[in-house]
């Protein structure tokens, strides 16, 4: 079955061995019927969540990952393209963009009848890890990444991330749905093939929880939308701006916790990803592009990133929360991480050895 997407991009859905769906995404006319020739494996059971009492917060359990792929060789990546006797978990020879389930998910669909318990305390039950976790590579090469990526096949990322967050925001048992992209050992990432996650849950997680109270707090204050009185001051100050073009806008944040932090907004604010327009999405790609660019350029290696997309909930803060990229680098210098310690670690209170300005300066001295 073929769909077609904003931007001229095609989806095609075809099934893995052990029931997947995998959907390819591309910007030209290609014909998928590759069929997936590995012996059916069962999929791994359903993990459980459980309350951390002292601060209501749901932790998910889901030990059948211990045993999943850990930094293979290229020639055993399961992201490549499968290729004569080698099978991976894409089964046609070459692709632009594609999407699958995560062979070990933390988490997936649970029962129909399933319900996320009440919060009663220390007695709060336990519950299937209901949600879904979700692979996107970005492209076949692997020695690529999402920087060196075409503008053109960028878009198609955006359109494969916008496709999926549609499409996992109507399952009844998701509340949030979370892209993002680990890159580098040094933040945890166990394969090398240039690819990013989409995580749903079916709970809305703390850190969003957080931003969704002070997002609420000001529009009942202000009347105004929190993110866009951000952006406008980023753009009076000017000194923090990385790049920006007629509808996107990248900056250092005024109080960034990393040395390298970058956010990137839509400058008419959406609240998910699904609502980008032609004119946003098309103009996405230059700006990530170059964001990305200047941070491999600052010192001249490639840098361990975290890209996380933050947008409202399925079924909340509609009104008040808007959609943004955070792209964060642990790495302070070429042979220096800022580590997590106590103060980060232990109570979530950050401090910058670095002024966000000066980061910013850094950033945009980068020769393109």
């Amino acid at each position: 079955m073929t769909v077609v997407l904003p931007g001229g991009v095609n989806r095609s859905d075809l099934k893995l061995s052990d029931g997947r769906t995998i959907s390819y995404y591309d910007s030209l006319e290609v014909n998928r019927s590759a069929t997936d020739k590995r012996n059916d494996e069962s999929q791994p059971g359903i993990g459980h969540l459980r309350l951390d009492p002292l601060v209501n917060e749901w932790v998910a359990v889901a030990s059948h990952r211990q045993h999943r792929v850990f930094l293979p060789p290229k020639e055993l990546c399961p992201l490549c393209a499968s290729s004569g006797d080698k099978l991976t978990e894409i089964p046609d020879k070459d692709y632009e963009v594609v999407v699958f389930g995560n062979r070990s998910p933390a988490l997936t669909t649970p029962g129909v009848s399933w319900k996320l318990p009440q919060v009663t305390g220390i007695d709060t039950p336990n519950a299937d890890a209901a949600g879904a976790c979700e692979v996107v590579c970005y492209t076949s090469d692997h020695n690529s990444s999402f920087a060196k990526l075409p503008v053109k096949q960028i878009r198609t990322v955006l359109e494969a991330w916008k496709d999926r967050d549609a499409a996992l925001s109507k399952l009844p048992f998701i509340e949030y749905v979370f892209p993002f992209e680990n890159r580098g050992e040094e933040v945890g990432v166990t394969l090398s093939h240039p690819h990013g996650q989409i995580y749903a849950y079916s709970f809305v997680p703390p850190r969003v929880e957080k931003m969704l109270q002070a997002a609420d707090s000001h529009l009942k204050k202000t009347g105004r939308v929190l993110l866009d009185d951000v952006i406008k001051r980023e753009i009076k100050d000017e000194k923090r701006i990385i790049c920006e073009n007629q509808e996107w806008i990248a900056y250092v944040p005024y109080a960034a916790r990393y040395p390298f932090e970058i956010h990137i907004a839509p400058k008419r604010s959406v609240a998910r990803m699904s609502d980008l327009d032609e004119g946003q999405s098309e103009n996405f790609a230059s700006v990530a592009k170059e964001v990305l660019t200047r941070l491999d350029g600052v010192f001249g290696i490639e840098m361990a990133y975290i890209a996380a997309w933050y947008q409202a909930p399925v079924n909340l803060g509609s009104d008040s929360m808007r959609l943004h990229w955070q792209i964060v680098s642990v790495r302070r210098q070429p042979g220096k991480l800022k580590y997590l310690s106590g103060s980060e670690s232990a109570m979530g209170a950050f401090i910058m050895d670095l002024e966000p300005e000066q980061s910013a300066q850094q950033l945009r001295a980068v020769k393109l």
